[in-house]
């Protein structure tokens, strides 16, 4: 074999095997030759939370968390962030090319036309509590949302599969908007064609007695760039639970509702809320070196910082901190900026932080802009949620192409009890 290889000498038997090395990587299956004898079932690798497996081959995003790189399709998330619109990046991650003009003008009318919700699924969203979380109901209407449409459950028609990717992506805000209307004790705001989709998203989430609502040009351009942030990202907690459950050729709509429902989850989807609840908490300016003494004794949590893959800084929360500005100018200053500043100074000049690389993340300053549109805490993960669909839709269709796909059915170690003889109950010991 080639010098692209790793040569394994077993010290049990003195057997040396080849294992060849492909795009940096071996497949745990060809360890399964390495045997101790004829009845040994063969080495397993064991990697709680897969910190180092990768569980997929795709093309869709790139990332480098060493250099602080992150790219849709190739192209730096900078350059998109800047020139793109979400419609067109969305297209980008679920085609592979950016559009042309006449391209993106279909995708969007397409998408456009499957903006409207069924009777149904409104019915479902009022049927939940006014203070329901509106990560719950989002779960809860994307799981039934499947229901009425039984073609998706043919997961081998490619025209299938791109008609139910431009469902999701249409109706997801539909979902977002009414959920937060839910929420408010509002009457329901229906899609208007006339409007882009961040605009009409906006509409439908602010519109009250005005005969036209026009959306703020400033919070929509903001908005565009928050979605194109947080389309895709890798192989995250939320996208390999929709390859996951997606491998079993679940429809796309049961698959989305188990990813949003790790993007629930306070560790991924739900941290920029966190964010917010820790700037209340310090309180103000004054307050914010004690907090660091205590984050440095582990007695609290510097949320917003660091990351599982980026080990110098998030290139998305340069770009939402720009943003923020911008936004604060329109609406007003945060009243948690101060404190936000002050933490992100010291974080950056202490040597505590510098050397576990706690940089400002996407979630420091996007949950503050969310604020200064006035949206409630509650709803962050959702606005999370609906171009992370993109994601997750482009994902799945990815996995349904790929000829190595099989049902996912990971191994473990058992750790449990030997065989043992059954014991009738009036013979067993306390």
């Amino acid at each position: 074999m080639g010098s692209d290889s790793l040569s394994i000498v077993d010290n049990r038997t003195g057997q040396k095997y080849e294992i060849p090395i492909v795009d940096g990587t071996i497949r745990a299956i060809d360890l399964r030759a390495i045997k101790k004898d004829k009845e040994d079932f063969g080495l397993l690798t064991y990697d709680p939370a897969l910190l180092n497996t990768a569980t997929a081959k795709s093309a869709i995003t790139f990332l480098d968390g060493e250099k602080g790189i992150l790219r849709y399709r190739g192209y730096p998330i900078e350059q998109l962030a800047e020139h793109s619109t979400f419609m067109e990046t969305a297209y980008l991650l679920i085609f592979g090319q950016l559009p042309t003009t006449p391209q993106l003008e279909q995708w969007e009318w397409d998408i456009s036309h499957h903006s409207l919700l069924h009777t149904n699924m409104q019915k479902l969203i009022e049927s939940f509590r006014h203070s329901a979380h509106p990560m719950s109901v989002f779960i809860g209407a994307m799981s039934a949302l499947g229901s009425l449409y039984p073609d998706a459950r043919d997961a081998s028609c490619v025209e299938c599969r791109l008609l139910q990717a431009q469902r999701i992506i249409a109706k997801v805000p539909t979902i977002g908007a009414f959920t937060y209307r839910l929420n408010m004790g509002w009457p329901m705001n229906y899609p208007d064609d006339e409007l882009g989709y961040v605009g009409n998203y906006l509409r439908m989430m602010f519109k009250m007695t005005e005969h036209k609502y026009v959306p703020n040009p400033v919070l929509e351009r903001a908005l565009n760039v928050l979605f194109i942030l947080h389309a895709d990202h890798e192989q995250n907690c939320s996208t390999s639970a929709m390859r996951f459950i997606g491998s079993s050729h679940a429809d796309p709509y049961s698959s989305l509702a188990g990813a949003a429902a790790a993007l629930y989850g306070p560790l991924h989807g739900g941290a920029n809320e966190a964010v917010l609840l820790m700037l209340e908490q310090v309180g103000s300016v004054k307050n914010v070196p004690a907090y660091i003494d205590k984050v440095k004794k582990g007695e609290a949590k510097l949320m917003g910082f660091g990351h599982r893959v980026y080990r110098n800084f998030d290139p998305r929360g340069k770009i939402i901190k720009a943003l923020a500005y911008d936004v604060f100018k329109e609406m007003g200053a945060n009243p948690l900026l101060e404190i936000a500043l002050e933490l992100e100074r010291i974080a950056l000049s202490d040597e505590y932080f510098i050397s576990r690389k706690l940089y400002p993340n996407v979630d420091f300053y996007s949950g503050l802009i969310y604020q200064a549109m006035k949206l409630p805490t509650n709803i962050f993960t959702v606005m999370f949620a609906i171009p992370r669909s993109v994601g997750w839709i482009a994902q799945w269709m990815e996995m349904m192409r790929d000829e190595d796909l099989k049902i996912v059915r990971p191994r473990q170690i058992y750790i449990g009890e030997a065989a043992r003889e059954y014991v009738p109950i009036g013979s067993r010991k306390a």
